[in-house]
């Protein structure tokens, strides 16, 4: 595998050698100091154009400056087309390295939402399309403590949910069960999860994209727990993950509510277990 001074060498020794590139962005976990570094990282980089049309669905130019990929993509050629101010090609090639290199002609557009970004490269010395960045910080990502609001509706959505997930099994409808358990149910559960790491780092911190960072930051009992809401297949195997979610969701979320001084509405939640009870055991069909 290329190391990243050989790769940096390329995406900067190919910006160099046209004119047409003035500026060279790094972007994402690279240019994320609070990331830990490892083989898997993308090279996100932004070339900086001063003529996008060159460089627009000419995948022939790419190849040529960067090698043959494994499989590349590109967004903007694909279901929904792009009206032309920008255009990505993300690749993996056969060492391993994944390069996702855009081309635009706004700067201000691709730093605008304030994550860490790294100018490379600036022809111009700022005389042109490039501005002052702060350093680089993930704080834009750090976990948010939540309104009164956001935790009962939190908490409502989770427990009311989960009777989809109940009737789901009943009928042997598992696509819609999973949809349920693992996309709508468990986006309250990472809620939850997130407000209860934010509390251990004084809300400095950021889980990761979709809790990627959970098992470092949770202590190793919830971790556990928190893995085992994952199941198979069999209707058993799904009841028992429903019920370690519960079981998990209790406990983080009177935590929260004992933390901020909320006030958690245990009622609620008696009354979808006594209705996750019932479909369990199949009392509603005597």
């Amino acid at each position: 595998m290329r190391s990243e001074q050989e790769m940096m060498d390329l995406i900067l020794g190919t910006a160099r050698a046209d004119e047409r590139i003035r500026a060279v962005l790094l972007v994402g976990s690279r240019a994320n100091p609070a990331v830990p570094k490892d083989v898997y990282q993308d090279y996100d980089i932004t070339y900086f154009v001063s003529d996008m049309q060159p460089f627009y669905n000419n995948p022939a130019w790419v190849v040529e400056k960067f090698g043959e990929p494994l499989i590349m993509q590109m967004p903007q050629a694909m279901r929904y087309p792009d009206p032309g101010v920008h255009f990505n090609y993300m690749m993996i090639y056969p060492d391993g390295n994944r390069l996702d290199l855009t081309f635009d002609v706004d700067f201000a557009r691709n730093v605008e939402g304030g994550e860490p970004a790294v100018v490379l490269l600036d022809k111009d010395n700022g005389h042109g399309m490039v501005t002052p960045l702060p350093p680089p910080s993930d704080a834009k990502w750090h976990i948010q403590p939540p309104s009164p609001l956001f935790y009962y509706s939190c908490c409502n959505n989770f427990w009311w949910c989960l009777n989809n997930v109940a009737k789901g099994i009943a009928r042997d409808e598992l696509a819609y069960v999973m949809h349920m358990l693992n996309e709508v149910v468990r986006a309250e559960l990472h809620c939850m999860l997130d407000w209860t790491i934010g509390i251990r780092y004084d809300f400095r911190i950021s889980a990761g994209k979709d809790g990627k960072y959970y098992r470092k930051l949770l202590p190793p009992e919830l971790y556990a727990q928190y893995a085992a809401t994952y199941s198979g297949s069999a209707p058993a195997e799904i009841w028992a993950a429903v019920d370690t979610m519960c079981d998990l969701f209790h406990t983080l979320a009177t935590a929260v509510a004992a933390h901020f001084g909320f006030t958690y509405r245990q009622h609620e939640e008696d009354g979808m277990r006594t209705y996750l009870a019932m479909v369990k055991e199949n009392r509603l069909l005597t």
